[in-house]
């Protein structure tokens, strides 16, 4: 079959087409040829290196949508997915008019933004809610659940003005530049003077330090990521205390075992079913272009979902 390998730890540039042996499955795995396979942030970071010890040659990606050996067209997590055949494990079956880019911009993006609105922001009605880098994979579906979900008011926060009118399009009520200088002020200005109940950042760096600014009494901050590739700086728990507010964190990949976790993604192929959710698939790259894809999604100059075709 054919796969993308990292040669070594680095950048885009150590991802290499090839041809391995078709893999074969164990007890708990389906084999699928795929018809497309999800990009995520996630990869850069282990192509980097940054998620822990990792053997090369590896190929990277977590998630596939594809066709069974019976006809049954899947989707799910798996290992290798930068190939033109992968194994899943506990697939879930798609609906054959759902595309492939949408359906995989729910599996880990959509249920990043059910998860972080409401297991870990347990988000009220008529909350306010900032999504941060709201243009992003999982930002621009946070924007639309947030609404779909009661929020009072939803304020996304975007680099550029073309992203800023993306995320109006998705239903946000307002749209503000995301840079840290001045974050708060926007925050309040956008939202009428209040500040918010609710921030979901995964720039990390300066802008979660000025999201703490941003939050009213009994605000939540969840954290979920940091691409600006700053550090977290660390939180007083006396400031916490003092104004009353609060930080989290999420990680999908951290609570999947967890019973149930997976189980809003038939919620979500509903709401995209009945148009009331949109994925956005903002770009979709042949399989031997991978590099050129992570570049893109490094550089920050895409939107959305972006999915590998073999």
């Amino acid at each position: 079959m054919r796969v993308i390998q990292a040669t070594r730890l680095g950048g885009p540039d150590v991802l290499a087409l090839a041809e391995i042996p078709d893999p074969v499955p164990g007890p708990s795995q389906t084999l699928v040829d795929v018809e497309a396979a999800g990009i995520n942030f996630a990869d850069i970071k282990r192509i980097e290196g940054s998620y822990g010890s990792t053997t090369t040659p590896f190929v990277p990606g977590s998630e596939v949508i594809g066709r069974t050996a019976d006809g049954r067209r899947v989707m799910g997590l798996a290992t290798d997915a930068y190939a033109s055949k992968a194994l899943v494990t506990d697939p879930v079956e798609v609906p054959d008019d759902l595309a492939p880019g949408q359906a995989l911009a729910l599996l880990v993006q959509g249920l990043s933004a059910w998860h972080l609105l409401r297991t870990a922001a347990r988000l009220s009605p008529g909350e306010t809610v900032v999504v941060n880098a709201a243009a992003g994979g999982v930002g621009h579906l946070a924007v639309q659940l947030a609404r779909e979900f009661g929020a009072g008011r939803v304020i996304g926060t975007a680099s550029t003005p073309e992203k800023r009118d993306l995320v109006l399009g998705m239903g946000a009520d307002a749209a503000v530049d995301g840079t840290a200088d001045g974050y708060a002020e926007r925050i309040v200005e956008a939202g009428e003077g209040r500040q918010a109940d609710v921030v979901l950042d995964a720039v990390g760096g300066g802008v979660f330090e000025a999201a703490l600014d941003a939050l009213a009494p009994f605000g939540r901050l969840v954290t979920y990521g940091s691409s600006s590739g700053d550090p977290l700086p660390p939180v007083d728990p006396e400031l916490l205390a003092q104004r009353n507010i609060s930080v989290t964190g999420y990680w999908l990949g951290g609570s999947l075992h967890l019973p149930g976790m997976t189980a809003p993604l038939r919620e979500l192929m509903e709401l995209t079913a009945a148009g009331r959710l949109r994925p956005l698939v903002g770009g979709e790259y042949p399989l031997a272009d991978a590099r050129r894809a992570l570049e893109d999604l490094a550089g920050r100059r895409t939107t959305g979902k972006l999915v590998l075709l073999p």
